[in-house]
């Protein structure tokens, strides 16, 4: 059982020192990964910071004379990362502990988000009180604000520090029973106006057998499930929103980045997809909507979100754009198409509704799929209506199936 914390020792070593004693002191092992580029540590790490920048294919005397603190810490977080997994993989890393700031903080989440999910990962850090995305991105990483800086001991950073240090222990001195079950397992993408479609769906899957995850598709939640999908751990995907590639392509804040739609089909496990809230693009409360965009169709659907329905090109563009991820595919993939609305807000008399707008996604879709890859459904029917559900959960099931997953 150990835990390995990561830290620049040439600015941190007094801090990194006492996690690590709080640790030990619980008689769990700590393996110390030095970040540090500048200066010489304050004491002997497990992996030097030479090794960190080896493990990145570069040497810290490089990373010295080149005298950019950007390409550095970028450099050093790609070795730790490698370190890290080389670590777990050794059994030597059961969690991973940082400290530090913006510096470290990049480096030492970088280590964290090449693990697997379920490693316990827990981040003390001056960045944690603002957008923490960058860092965490779609992984189980844990950010905990120093309040004070890391600098020094005081009895701030002590108490934060100390506490950080025996959550990690608790982590990884007591295994969750979480009641894993060995059933084939599926990913399910939700919006708030697809919820409908995706409850009687996961109901009807998991009355079947499966076990299934819903992911929000908030940008993150499509990264997180395509990153278990690239894990092995959803053996089916049923790809019912998304809408992130929308944002992705419009300039929305929800993005799931260029990759999204490509995990399921790149391991080659089963998936059917929709066109869930390909009708919008996301942004903040209204008047943070980009001035670009002030005189197009936008619906204020709370406080802090606000819609913007896409209009018949963009539509079009990702109409082709979904059709040639799923061109791609090497496992068994079918698009199912609600031609009745693609959420809440696109069914007839809703805010949302442009029968030329669907019209030129679903033309650019059946103009795009490749037929001897994809497999093409049509159903009348809007993306919430109860049978168009079953449709989704029913074809997905027969495809398990076949490819041996049975529940």
């Amino acid at each position: 059982m150990g835990v390995v914390v990561i830290g620049t020792l040439d600015t941190k070593a007094e801090e990194i020192d006492f996690a690590r004693s709080v640790v030990e002191a619980q008689g769990v092992d700590v393996h110390v990964v030095d970040a540090g580029v500048l200066g010489e540590p304050g004491f002997e790490p497990d992996t030097s910071a030479a090794a960190v920048a080896e493990a990145a294919d570069t040497s810290l005397d490089a990373l010295r004379e080149a005298g950019d603190r950007g390409e550095a810490m970028t450099a050093m977080g790609e070795g730790a990362a490698a370190v890290a997994t080389r670590l777990h993989e050794e059994s030597v890393l059961d969690g991973v502990l940082g400290l530090g700031g913006s510096g470290n903080t990049s480096v030492a989440t970088a280590a964290m988000r090449a693990l697997p999910y379920g490693v316990p990962k827990l981040m003390v850090s001056t960045m944690a009180s603002g957008d923490v995305r960058p860092y965490v991105e779609s992984k189980d990483v844990m950010m905990l604000y120093s309040v004070a800086d890391v600098e020094g001991l005081n009895q701030v950073s002590r108490t934060v520090i100390a506490n950080a240090a025996l959550a990690m222990v608790g982590m990884v001195a007591n295994e969750p029973d979480v009641g894993v079950e060995d059933r084939p397992t599926i990913g399910i993408t939700m919006f708030g106006v697809t919820t409908p479609c995706v409850q009687t769906a996961r109901e009807w899957l998991e009355g079947e057998g499966y076990e299934t995850i819903v992911f929000h598709a908030t940008g993150t939640g499509g990264e997180a499930m395509e990153g278990l999908v690239e894990q092995g751990v959803i053996d089916g995907v049923l790809d019912v929103t998304t809408t992130e590639l929308a944002d992705e392509l419009v300039g929305g804040v929800l993005s799931a980045g260029p990759d999204r739609l490509e995990a399921a089909g790149r391991v080659g496990v089963p998936q059917v997809v929709s066109t869930g809230a390909l009708d919008m693009v996301n942004f903040g409360p209204k008047d943070d909507v980009p001035t670009e965009f002030e005189d197009r169709h936008l619906h204020v659907h709370n406080p802090q979100v606000t819609l913007m329905r896409t209009t018949p090109e963009e539509n079009a563009e990702l109409g082709r754009i979904l059709a040639e991820k799923l061109n791609d595919a090497t496992g068994p993939t079918e698009l199912v198409l609600p031609l009745g609305g693609v959420s809440m807000l696109d069914v007839e008399g809703e805010d949302f509704h442009d029968p030329e707008a669907d019209a030129a996604l679903f033309d650019a879709l059946r103009e795009t799929l490749d037929d001897d890859t994809v497999e093409l459904t049509e159903a009348e029917t809007d993306i919430n209506d109860e049978e168009f559900a079953l449709t989704l959960a029913r074809h997905l099931d027969e495809r398990l199936r076949d490819a041996g997953h049975d529940p």
